[in-house]
């Protein structure tokens, strides 16, 4: 049952995430795919961030001890890549550092969701993918895919994005027209955004990102950091459409009103409820 949270329960909260990721600027690591890389880095600059495409299997040792987070897209994934993010994740893990996993189009092949599940043995801190990524990850089968788009809606799959919480030990986020995440117990819905986002190509690795860099300075609140980055996210999404003509300026006014974003906007426009 939905029950809309009181303003400032969460309100305030998101914007002492957002102001801390501003005033610490956390190193975030992203092994990302081809085509998101200049939106995932432009995205956590804007939100105060300090990203690293440092992607090299050689340079992991030297340089992901000194990451706050790490962020793991397997988009474009390749045979060579895949040994630079087990490196990276499994490090992480060892230091005590919070990384984030997309399994993105994570059904579209044996090798793909193979090499996801080896990474969910990582322990990522948060899994976040679309309804039907979540759904193939969590019962570890490809089923129907649309390489990364979703066939499913996010409210489908918070029964598997609860049971892969509690399998992996990670906070699930599923993303949609709802933004849906959930520790296995708690489902927490997330009501930012703004639908022609969808029609922009790495938005969704974009949030990943910016998951990663919200973990970074609330490690110790995974769940809570996660909702914070989406709800941050959405509204950003929900300034710049209102100023585009379709999604090439979405994308330039997403990146703005993401740099711009102040307390008053921030706590008049999050909309977060407790779904579960």
């Amino acid at each position: 049952m939905e029950s809309k949270s009181e303003p400032n329960e969460w309100s305030s909260g998101v914007w002492a995430h957002l102001t801390a990721v501003r005033q610490r600027s956390p190193l975030v690591q992203c092994i990302t795919n081809f085509v998101s890389m200049d939106l995932v880095a432009n995205t956590l600059l804007s939100a105060g961030a300090s990203p690293a495409m440092v992607h090299s299997v050689v340079e992991i040792p030297d340089f992901t001890p000194h990451i706050q987070a790490l962020c793991v897209n397997v988009g474009t994934l390749t045979p060579n890549w895949l040994p630079s993010m087990k490196a990276a994740a499994e490090l992480a893990s060892n230091l005590g550092k919070p990384w984030v996993l997309d399994p993105a189009a994570v059904s579209c092949s044996g090798f793909r969701l193979k090499a996801c599940l080896e990474l969910v043995e990582l322990k990522p801190t948060v899994i976040k993918g679309n309804g039907s990524e979540i759904i193939a990850l969590s019962s570890a089968s490809p089923g129907q895919t649309k390489g990364a788009d979703s066939s499913h809606e996010s409210t489908d799959a918070i029964e598997a994005a609860k049971s892969l919480a509690e399998s992996s030990g990670a906070i699930v986020a599923v993303s949609g027209a709802v933004d849906i995440v959930t520790d296995g117990k708690k489902v927490i819905g997330v009501h930012n955004g703004t639908k022609m986002m969808q029609k922009i190509t790495a938005t969704g690795c974009s949030l990943a990102g910016l998951i990663a860099a919200f973990l970074a300075i609330d490690p110790l609140r995974a769940l809570e950091a996660t909702v914070s980055a989406m709800s941050v996210f959405g509204i950003a999404g929900e300034l710049g459409v209102a100023m585009a003509k379709g999604p090439g300026s979405l994308r330039m006014h997403l990146i703005d009103s993401l740099y711009g974003l102040d307390e008053t906007t921030v706590l008049n426009l999050v909309n977060i409820t407790r779904l579960g």
